[in-house]
């Protein structure tokens, strides 16, 4: 960690001289607060079983689509886990990209119309509305992306948001004693 302006820094986790803005797949995860059990359960036979958060967090992410019209954004698998969630995000041609791979060689401009503002929006809504029903709501401050950059890639990372759910016992974060 470094100090800009003499107050401690965190380094991105953005890919360095990547525009987000970019039409491409993307695999994100973004995780609860404190990793707590926000959303729901796993069953015994491998199923997520939403609560009302968690079918919140669902709600909100399937709105994602109709607000950001202007994206031009498709969704592929995308789960929603008790402390977590994973999504594939499609970017398509839009306004904002005009068809190009654009690098931005770290030169940042405003963060509209972007993975990062999409996610915020989401974030946020998510947020807004979870507490209305349980004021403790949290994220974790940052997610985590990946650019999907073959069709390979884009089949194993869809597999393995189809199966997580059926792996969470052997999830490291599976706590039990993270139930709010």
């Amino acid at each position: 960690m470094r100090k800009f302006k003499n107050k401690y820094h965190v380094d991105t986790n953005r890919l360095p001289g990547w525009n987000y803005t970019n039409q491409g797949s993307y695999f994100i995860t973004i995780c609860c607060k404190d990793m707590i059990h926000f959303f729901g359960e796993i069953d015994s036979s491998g199923q997520m079983v939403l609560n009302e958060l968690g079918q919140i967090a669902k709600n909100e992410w399937i709105r994602t689509k109709e607000i950001r019209e202007d994206m031009n954004v498709d969704f592929g698998a995308f789960v929603v886990m008790p402390n977590h969630f994973h999504a594939i995000l499609n970017i398509g041609e839009n306004p904002f990209n005009k068809g190009k791979i654009l690098l931005n060689g770290n030169n940042y401009g405003p963060q509209i119309k972007n993975l990062p503002s999409l996610i915020r929006g989401y974030k946020s809504s998510v947020t807004i509305e979870c507490r209305k029903l349980l004021p403790e709501f949290s994220w974790q401050s940052r997610y985590y992306d990946i650019i999907i950059r073959s069709n390979d890639t884009y089949l194993r990372i869809e597999n393995y948001i189809n199966e997580n759910p059926m792996k969470w016992k052997y999830d490291r974060y599976n706590n039990p004693n993270n139930n709010p």
